[in-house]
């Protein structure tokens, strides 16, 4: 299991990283290098007791700060195939990214400023599977007006600790 920490800036959870100190950061950092670290061990590393990391943990977790979860490569579970996908939309953003959200094959959906309105991260079976979420499921949403594809080949680097440096 690893630890992801949700964007600081969102203003979905009203979090602001001023907000969160420098005990929480630590013991987030224990989470993301082993999400299943026993309390007692982080407690021990950040100088708290096992009670008070459990209350901290529970907190971030219920504010929406971090999310534990278990971390797969998507090739060993079967999906041989990942690519990026630039999403250029005419008039609102908003139906287009949430209908994104919606799709299972969508990891990632972010808006973005730049060449591309939205930036897709698919994770599909298949080259087949690919192309059906690209061409019948992306393409044929309303506001859609063109997209640009980048086929992952290898993934050189994967991590979540950006939560802490």
């Amino acid at each position: 299991m690893a630890s992801r920490s949700a964007d600081p800036s969102s203003s979905r959870h009203g979090n602001s990283s001023s907000s969160i100190d420098a005990v929480s950061l630590a013991i987030i950092e224990q989470l993301q290098e082993d999400g299943r670290r026993p309390y007692a061990a982080i407690g021990k590393a950040v100088g708290l007791s096992e009670a008070a990391v459990r209350q901290r943990v529970q907190k971030l977790l219920d504010q929406g700060v971090m999310q534990i979860v278990a971390v797969t490569d998507p090739l060993t579970v079967g999906f041989r195939r990942q690519a990026m996908v630039g999403i250029n939309v005419e008039g609102d953003l908003d139906p287009v990214a949430e209908a994104l959200t919606a799709m299972a094959e969508c990891e990632y959906v972010v808006m973005t400023a730049g060449s591309f309105d939205l930036m897709v991260e698919v994770v599909c079976e298949d080259d087949d599977h690919l192309l059906e979420v690209i061409n019948k499921r992306i393409r044929a949403l309303p506001g859609v007006r063109s997209t640009e594809s980048f086929v992952y080949l290898k993934l050189k680097k994967q991590t979540y600790m950006w939560g802490t440096r």
